[in-house]
């Protein structure tokens, strides 16, 4: 089978889906998918838009059926389907309705192994069932853990015959990855769907599949623990509070330097209100890159100041956040270091030594742990549990991507509340 691209058209909005898939199209796409969030939003609806705006393409329903295949074969061929997907994990029965339905009416079945627990059986069990396509798919929220699919594609297409879709956070330099490792269809949702110009994306992803080159993107990679700084530097705590529910955010606090980012592992300080001794002694403790976290109780006096910083700066610390009071803040900025504060106060309180260092402790209302991501810019800081932080760095990063591509829609003319069509969605 002559390797096909597909593009997951995972929206919510039928207007914002149509508007992408044109620009797909004219990237080379072949098949176009109706989402699960689109089908799920929109109803069929979404089917028989694409089937009108696009006569002569596959379209595809990602249906996700899990009973009632018939039914749902019936009801999405009918609306123009000619690929409809069920679940791998439905039962058999299920399965052979779905089979017999699309014989029935001229479409074809894939089987989506999403959450199956044994791919390689369940993959030849479905082939002998009369599946016509078998799909391996690594799930957004696995992707949001640094997973992908080509493993399993690789070991299913040793196994059996039938084409393999791969699904799964793939991009224009990974798409080579999904043929070589056997896949005939290549399904890219983010890298298309959130691309400014979903245009050249298409074209990009189109050509490292026909050519099986990589074609180099700054955006829609999802990573592992090596390169979370890197990512936590390119998006914004706006991102970070958004991929984590509107949380993680330490409120109340005072931006001292604006225009310079912070980010590295937290090492916690506990001390007294004014008593300046723990936190000095956490700047020879502290490593490059790291960020002093000081709970001094929310008050002042100042338990960090110029002179604290220049030692900060020489050990190249990326940056100090402080539940409770700063001094010296204009030196401080003219040095551009990052630095956060609940209160600031021109007095200093004494280095009597009370407190402790590498502790758990409790600032603007949040637990804190050494070695947890804290993340400064202009908007305030976030912090990250340690143990989510791949998770989380990775999330942040499908928000930028999300925005970049609804600013890019807003600029052809539009409005933020036209663009997502607001009014339809507000609690009801």
């Amino acid at each position: 089978m002559k390797p096909v691209l597909q593009v997951a058209l995972d929206f919510v909005n039928l207007s914002r889906a149509i508007r992408c898939a044109k620009e797909a199209v004219q990237g080379g796409v072949d098949w176009i998918e109706a989402g699960t969030p689109l089908i799920k939003s929109e109803g069929l609806n979404a089917v028989r838009e694409l089937r009108k705006k696009f006569p002569k393409k596959t379209i595809v329903a990602d249906m996700k059926i899990m009973d009632a295949g018939r039914v749902e074969v019936e009801i999405a061929a009918k609306a123009g389907a000619n690929v409809v997907c069920v679940l791998g994990a439905a039962s058999n029965s299920t399965i052979k309705e779905c089979v017999e339905a699309a014989h029935n009416y001229g479409a074809k079945i894939q089987a989506d192994l999403i959450a199956v627990k044994d791919v390689k059986k369940r993959a030849k069990e479905v082939e002998k069932l009369g599946v016509d396509f078998i799909g391996i798919h690594c799930a957004i929220d696995d992707q949001m853990r640094a997973k992908n699919p080509f493993a399993e594609v690789k070991e299913i297409s040793k196994l059996v015959r039938t084409p393999i879709a791969a699904a799964g956070g793939i991009n224009s330099e990974t798409a080579p990855d999904a043929i070589k490792s056997g896949a005939s269809i290549v399904i890219v949702g983010g890298a298309i769907n959130k691309a400014k110009d979903a245009k050249k994306a298409a074209s990009d992803i189109k050509k490292s599949i026909s050519t099986l080159k990589k074609i180099k993107t700054e955006l829609f990679k999802r990573i592992s623990e090596k390169d979370i700084e890197k990512i936590l530097k390119k998006v914004s705590t706006a991102n970070i509070s958004d991929a984590m529910h509107r949380s993680g955010h330490l409120p109340n606090l005072h931006i001292i330097a604006s225009g310079v980012k912070m980010c590295g592992r937290a090492v916690t300080v506990r001390t007294y209100p004014g008593d300046w001794a723990k936190p000095v002694e956490a700047i020879d403790i502290a490593g490059e890159g790291q960020v002093i976290v000081i709970d001094a109780g929310g008050v002042g006096p100042a338990v960090w100041g110029e002179l604290a910083t220049h030692g900060a700066v020489q050990k190249k610390i990326s940056g100090v956040v402080i539940d409770g009071g700063i001094r010296d803040t204009q030196e401080i900025r003219k040095l551009g270091f990052p630095a956060y504060a609940r209160v600031i106060s021109s007095a200093a309180g004494e280095p009597k030594g009370f407190g402790e260092i590498g502790i758990p402790i409790n600032i603007c209302g949040t637990k804190v742990f050494e070695g947890d991501y804290i993340i400064g810019d202009d908007d305030g800081v976030v912090v990250v549990p340690s143990q989510k932080v791949v998770e989380i760095a990775n999330r942040a990063m499908s928000v930028l991507e999300m925005e970049n591509r609804l600013r890019e829609e807003i600029d052809k003319g539009s409005t933020l509340a036209k663009v997502i069509e607001l009014l339809r969605w507000e609690k009801k």
